[in-house]
């Protein structure tokens, strides 16, 4: 049973890792969208295994919440506002799909030497590997954010990037119910907050663009 656990909580894991990728690879704004979709259902099925095996009961309520508002809610809400905003849908990046697949690379494997390193002496074989895991994809959400210039994508980069510390959490013998609930709720009011910061800034300079506020801000200059 335990080998069992231990290859599927490792299936899980390395499956939100390999659609980190899928993320950064996207060049259509709907398809991201749907892959975040995509890696948060992922994420509640990470969570629940993580409660059956744990014997945390508390953690099937995180994976629902998960799965409701980051797997239903926020992705339809960021396909709202979209259309609202009328946002070009191809996904305007810094640098190129090849240099960022490479650097998301070396931060995976870097992820999992230092966690592994630093956990030499955890007993528990598969918090290790979920905390490798995890990282990986906390560092792949900041790349995202990094190497996006549109508010929308750096958005779902902090999200994803929230799923890898929830992963982190619930592979560590899991988090109170109630710090889940804060983070959910805490999630919902940000997309609200949001939602209106993207139409301000659509109506003020007719683009989400982070490059086109940076030029604003040096004319003003």
């Amino acid at each position: 049973m335990q080998g069992y656990a231990f290859d599927i909580a490792h299936l899980l894991a390395g499956s939100l890792v390999l659609v980190s990728f899928m993320m950064i690879y996207q060049d259509r704004l709907y398809a991201l969208l749907n892959t975040f979709a995509l890696q948060a259902v992922l994420l509640s099925l990470a969570v629940a295994w993580q409660a059956y095996i744990q014997g945390a009961h508390h953690l099937y309520a995180s994976a629902a919440i998960a799965l409701v508002f980051k797997g239903i809610i926020v992705p339809w809400a960021l396909h709202r506002i979209v259309r609202r905003l009328g946002i070009d849908r191809e996904v305007e990046t810094v640098t190129g799909v090849v240099p960022t697949m490479l650097a998301g690379m070396g931060l995976v494997a870097l992820s999992i030497l230092l966690m592994l390193q630093l956990t030499q002496s955890a007993e528990n074989a598969i918090a290790r590997e979920d905390l490798a895991f995890a990282l990986s994809v906390i560092l792949l959400g900041m790349l995202m954010m990094v190497t996006r210039r549109t508010a929308v994508t750096q958005v779902v980069g902090f999200m994803s990037l929230e799923n890898g510390l929830i992963l982190a959490a619930a592979g560590a013998q899991g988090m109170p119910l109630v710090v889940e609930i804060s983070v959910a709720f805490s999630v919902l009011i940000a997309m609200i907050v949001i939602g209106v910061f993207l139409f301000r800034i659509r109506e003020r300079f007719d683009s989400v663009d982070l490059e086109a506020l940076d030029d604003f801000r040096g004319e003003r200059q």
